[in-house]
């Protein structure tokens, strides 16, 4: 039997790494040290995750989130490949965030957690506000809800049963 070496896949998604933390558990051997790490994952195509790993080492601690992120995928509705369809506002916590579509040639207007899960959503022109808290996990959470909660003009007319037409 041959011992034959696996081809590594192409990459499916993108990844950035949103926050990186010390968690400290304290014994009465002393203090024990790990890492947490939250992850977003995309393909700048409309599908975006975000995940959280633990392990002893970062490296560890980051393939963990990775993981947890590529099962966490979801669809978000754009634009014309650029923008979001409507305003919204997702919460998590107490950190909020506000999203507006912009028009063509904005680009990103965002900071931090905020940008990194939009731009890996796939979103091109958009205004954002970032309100209450700025944790950054719960930005990065209340993001992801915030495009959740986009519905485009053809699956509203699908839920009243009625033609775009009638609802522009």
């Amino acid at each position: 039997m041959e011992n034959r070496r696996r081809e590594p896949r192409p990459k499916q998604f993108e990844e950035e790494i949103i926050n990186i933390g010390r968690v400290t558990k304290v014994t009465k051997g002393g203090r024990h040290f790990r890492f947490s790490a939250t992850v977003a994952v995309g393909d700048r195509k409309g599908q975006v995750g975000i995940g959280t790993g633990k392990a002893n080492e970062v490296p560890d601690a980051i393939k963990k989130a990775v993981q947890a992120a590529t099962k966490n995928i979801t669809r978000v509705s754009l634009v014309d490949n650029r923008t979001i369809p409507h305003e919204a506002i997702g919460v998590r916590g107490a950190s909020k965030v506000m999203l507006k579509p912009a028009l063509a040639g904005t680009g990103v207007k965002a900071g931090g957690p905020v940008r990194a899960v939009l731009e890996l959503a796939g979103v091109k022109d958009i205004l954002s506000k970032s309100l209450g808290s700025s944790t950054k996990i719960n930005m990065a959470y209340a993001t992801l809800e915030a495009l959740k909660s986009q519905r485009t003009v053809e699956e509203v007319a699908k839920l009243r049963g009625k033609k775009v037409e009638e609802i522009i």
